[in-house]
């Protein structure tokens, strides 16, 4: 029986509460580091642990703070990014409304093991009560000193400052995030030079999720070791899956990395009944949609991609059998020609024109050669724009279309939708 770690406060009482935490041991990992551990060796400890980006790339975080330049002139930041903008994904708004010290925590000793003493989280601006959570939770921690001034007696000084971003999906995008909190248009940089040597004004900056954060101090206090011993080597550790769609149970459940797709829908009661699943959507509308017959994949980073999708944010979002698939990739690529920053032209005219014929196939209008189009398109989109928005949006209809073709094909053919 797994042992919940990330989400073991949420069900408790005034979990979002200082004094809930400290009884769970919360801040027992800041004082550790900062009485037991220089900040190289907290980076050393992340970097055993095999800790990997939660956000979405799946990046080992130990070696992205490793890039931080020692000696530098200029100050170093920390930004979480909690922007949470990808469809199918709830599981930071979990952890900042229910956890926000958990948070904190790991802001606090991450910020120490890159030499920085300010941190910005960049949240969701719908995220109210999270927003309100987390400046409760930072006065509380300032008040009892594990936030500010030389903390818990030591020479580390530390501020949390919140940013709320304005419904921007492209700041998920760590370079548009960083535009957007200098106050300029959110759109992607061209790297390098990459934040960790040129970040938020142009000084050293480490962004990490919210949930990659969240699991700093516990492997501070349970020791890199412990970490690894959960889920495959290669990416191990607890994790978040958002489990949504056509599913008996849609929820947050908390799971070895690694546990196999088919699997983890069983956590969540399956489909409803009378439906078989069609397909799943393993890491939010960014990833490859996988058909029922390869739902034994393993949800990681390296088993996913192996099966020509990600994990990404780890957004589940189940399908059945009464689901049109032209509808479902229609839908998704209007979410991303919506939300394109436009600074490419790959992906802001790609897109346009995707959208268009893939309307048209929908309503029943499709001509011969649309199929043949929308290849033609996700080419010409994939591997061409500054950040993964095209490519995300190009690698899900391409699964769509081969996984699915035939969906497509009956729509050109018999000018309807078979479903509806």
């Amino acid at each position: 029986m797994f042992e919940p770690v990330l989400l073991k406060n949420v069900a408790m009482p005034d979990s979002h509460l200082l004094s809930t935490y400290e009884v769970g041991g919360g801040y027992q990992a800041l004082a550790k580091a900062l009485r037991e551990y220089t900040p190289d060796e907290v980076v050393d400890l992340v970097k055993r642990s095999n800790l990997r980006g939660r956000g979405g790339a799946g990046f080992p975080t130990g070696m992205k703070w490793s890039f931080v330049p020692k000696q530098v002139d200029k100050p170093k930041y920390l930004c979480c990014n909690a922007d949470e903008g990808e469809p199918g994904t709830f599981k930071d708004r979990i952890i900042m409304e229910r956890d926000p010290h958990q948070l904190i925590e790991g802001l606090a000793v991450s910020a120490y093991a890159i030499g920085a003493k300010t941190a910005y989280v960049y949240i969701r601006g719908e995220y109210m009560t999270a927003i309100r959570r987390l400046e409760q939770a930072i006065a509380e921690a300032h008040e009892k000193g594990y936030l500010g001034s030389r903390i818990l007696g030591s020479d580390f000084s530390f501020t949390v400052h919140i940013h709320c971003g304005a419904g921007a999906y492209i700041c998920g995008e760590e370079t548009a995030m960083l535009e957007s909190l200098e106050g300029k248009r959110a759109q992607p940089r061209l790297k390098p030079p990459f934040p960790a040597v040129a970040g938020l004004y142009a000084s050293p900056t480490v962004i990490n999720n919210v949930e990659t954060l969240a699991c700093v101090p516990h492997i501070v206090v349970r020791g890199p070791d412990w970490f690894r011993d959960i889920g495959p080597d290669k990416s191990p550790g607890p994790k978040l899956y958002c489990v949504s769609g056509q599913v008996r149970k849609p929820g947050l459940y908390e799971l070895p990395m690694g546990i196999p797709l088919r699997e983890l829908v069983d956590h969540a009661g399956g489909p409803p009944p009378g439906r078989k699943i069609k397909a799943v959507i393993p890491g939010g509308v960014s990833a490859p949609v996988i058909p029922e017959h390869g739902l034994d994949v393993g949800m990681d980073f390296d088993s996913l991609a192996a099966a020509g999708s990600m994990l990404g944010s780890a957004g589940v979002i189940v399908i059945d059998d009464s689901t049109c698939m032209v509808k479902v990739a229609t839908r998704i690529i209007e979410f991303f020609h919506h939300e394109s920053c436009g600074k490419c032209t790959p992906c802001r005219e790609g897109l346009n024109w995707v959208v268009k014929v893939l309307r048209r196939v929908e309503g029943g209008d499709g001509a011969p050669g649309d199929l043949e189009q929308l290849d033609m398109l996700c080419k010409g989109i994939f591997g061409n724009t500054f950040c993964a928005l095209g490519d995300g949006a190009a690698m899900g209809l391409r699964a769509a279309l081969k996984h699915f073709r035939e969906e497509f094909v009956a729509h050109v053919e018999e000018r309807r939708c078979p479903f509806h």
